[in-house]
């Protein structure tokens, strides 16, 4: 396997948590404007999108595979505690 195709791994493998973290922060931003107006949107989607991705490696070291339903179970829960917590919680920016 060349340097690229380990690129393409890695980058598939980390997408499904990127792509939660970006849509979960967008629609927050879209319901809650009002109270989420001082916090910029890639400092949301930032640390959802680190959690995600922490959730995701973990359950591949855990339970041997990628793409396990309880793995991305936990990667919504994981970004949806995350986003309450950088965007109304104790990690908020005032």
């Amino acid at each position: 396997m060349g340097l690229l195709d380990v690129l393409f791994h890695l980058t598939n493998l980390l997408l499904p948590a990127a792509g939660v973290a970006a849509l979960a922060a967008g629609l927050a931003k879209l319901f809650w404007w009002r109270e989420l107006r001082d916090q910029p949107w890639h400092r949301l989607a930032g640390h959802a999108a680190a959690g995600a991705a922490l959730v995701l490696l973990l359950g591949l070291v855990f339970t041997g595979r990628d793409g396990r339903m309880s793995t991305y179970g936990l990667i919504v829960l994981t970004v949806a505690l995350l986003l309450w917590w950088s965007g109304f919680g104790p990690g908020r920016r005032r």
